[in-house]
């Protein structure tokens, strides 16, 4: 089940070698949970000590910070109707 859920939000996550491996920053201390629509990814750092949220911008491969927490994500994403919210300083 969470190979599935897995590689349907984001196929490359699990690569295991490769050319993905030379593309990207690994994927393993990260559980994506949810996208924009234009290929952006938020996701957990798995880490028991953190609740912290990141956007993965599949463009750049870079990882920025949008929320401290599940809750907060929700109130900042469901308070915007674009994307500025995540991709503003």
């Amino acid at each position: 089940m969470w190979k599935e859920l897995v590689e349907r939000l984001h196929p490359d996550a699990l690569f295991s070698g490769g050319a993905s491996e030379q593309l990207y920053m690994p994927f393993n201390p990260l559980l994506f949970f949810a996208d924009y629509g234009g290929g952006d990814q938020f996701a957990y750092v798995v880490d028991p000590g953190r609740h912290d949220i990141f956007v993965w911008d599949h463009e750049t491969d870079s990882r920025r910070w949008v929320a401290d927490n599940l809750e907060e994500y929700l109130r900042r994403r469901l308070s915007s109707s674009g994307d500025e919210w995540y991709r503003s300083d």
